[in-house]
């Protein structure tokens, strides 16, 4: 990998990284289960009412309270984040960063879409008499968007820039062009970004109503694919200076970002695919290469007709046909405001581990998209030394993100 341009944006070192998905907690389980082909999607087992479809549930949350002086925080969402932050010596990692920058220096960067609002819709489901919430969810730190954002700052003792981004789908993706953003300006030395998403029943009764969820496992890219199944998932990412980690092992970069907002419809996807090639190309700008240098390309897929398809047309217009592109969430499901961090540790982990993940369930690609985008599905994970790696993220709105990741043997200094 040549970085061509002489602005190509300075790398970020990955200096910790791990998410906990319904695969199990930490990169481990995440690591094993693409290498099945076997998912770890359930039958829906958490709505109130019946809903036939499929979810990716953590299992053993509800049996995981937070440590009781953080009592008022204590809901679904920000015990996912914790049992996430504690994985991998991620909680470690963080805590030294803020020893050696700062706690001022250190930003808490956040993508999720509903937070933390499954307490919310509990306490307006117990009511009191009178109209009020009940006296155990009279927490105002659970009932704000910021829930998540403000947990995680306080967990870890930052003091720095905390913010919140709430971006649909592109919510946890768009916070690592943020970092490199806040960094590059001088304001904080590191930022730990992330995203969690827990299940709450307005979002899978929201989604049924939308008519995009599947009764059947999800299908990315098949000709017979329905929709999704939701998920939940919490993830993080310690971001710091490459040039300042010399020698200290950071083999994992982010290298380029892009985003767009195309704002065509509020839940579907521009038809040309114009935000997401807009947001593909910028981050290809940013990390100074040509798509022909991107060895796989971990993709949004959601296994809905219209994304799929959009999706199929930009990338095989924009890419080589040798570029390898699969869709993860047959084996994790869509975790929404937590997707686009949990799919860029999958792309990690294969930069890190040298594989490259299938399309699990797309059993017969859907001849609609294209000849050339066929030839490019990856639909079984492989062995393969991969040297740079984009995960995309495209959310309600169109908000759209694409993230490049590389190793660092694969980079050489821009000419």
């Amino acid at each position: 990998m040549t970085r061509s341009r002489p602005d190509a944006m300075q790398p970020l070192g990955l200096t910790a990284f791990t998410a906990t998905s319904c695969a199990g907690p930490g990169r481990a389980a995440l690591s094993a289960l693409m290498r099945t082909t076997t998912t770890a999607l359930r039958e829906n087992d958490f709505t109130r009412q019946p809903l036939p479809t499929f979810i990716g549930r953590v299992l053993g949350l509800e049996d995981l309270p937070l440590p009781s002086h953080w009592q008022a925080w204590d809901c679904r969402n920000n015990r996912l984040a914790w049992l996430a932050l504690n994985q991998d010596g991620f909680l470690e990692a963080a805590r030294s960063a803020l020893a050696r920058h700062g706690p001022t220096r250190v930003a808490v960067l956040m993508g999720t879409s509903t937070s933390s609002i499954g307490a919310s819709e509990e306490a307006y489901t117990r009511l009191t008499p009178d109209g009020h919430f009940p006296p155990d969810l009279c927490r105002p730190e659970v009932h704000s968007p910021h829930s998540l954002g403000a947990f995680v700052a306080h967990a870890l003792g930052s003091a720095g820039p905390c913010v919140t981004v709430a971006t649909a789908c592109s919510s946890s993706a768009k916070v690592f062009a943020q970092a490199e953003r806040l960094i590059r300006c001088g304001l904080v030395d590191a930022a730990v970004v992330g995203g969690v998403d827990s299940l709450c029943q307005s979002v899978l009764y929201g989604f049924k109503s939308l008519g995009l969820v599947s009764s059947r496992p999800c299908r990315p890219f098949d000709a017979d694919r329905d929709g999704i199944n939701l998920a939940e998932a919490g993830g993080f990412v310690l971001l710091e200076r490459a040039h300042s980690l010399a020698g200290q092992g950071a083999a994992l970069q982010l290298v380029g970002h892009g985003e767009s907002s195309d704002a065509h419809h509020m839940s579907a996807p521009h038809p040309m695919g114009l935000g997401a090639r807009e947001a593909m190309l910028q981050a290809l700008s940013r990390a100074g290469i040509a798509p022909a240098e991107v060895d796989y390309i971990n993709l949004h897929g959601t296994a809905t007709p219209k994304n799929d398809e959009v999706e199929a047309k930009v990338v095989a217009d924009v890419f080589p046909s040798g570029t390898r592109v699969s869709s993860t969430k047959g084996w994790t499901g869509h975790a929404l405001g937590a997707a686009g961090v949990l799919e860029s540790v999958v792309t990690l982990l294969a930069l890190a581990e040298g594989w490259v993940p299938g399309t699990l369930n797309c059993h017969g690609p859907d001849p609609r998209l294209g000849e050339r985008f066929r030839h490019m599905l990856q639909r079984q994970t492989t062995g393969a030394q991969i040297k740079v790696a984009m995960s995309n993220s495209f959310g309600f709105g169109g908000n759209n993100c694409s993230l490049v990741f590389a190793r660092t043997a694969a980079l050489a200094p821009a000419q």
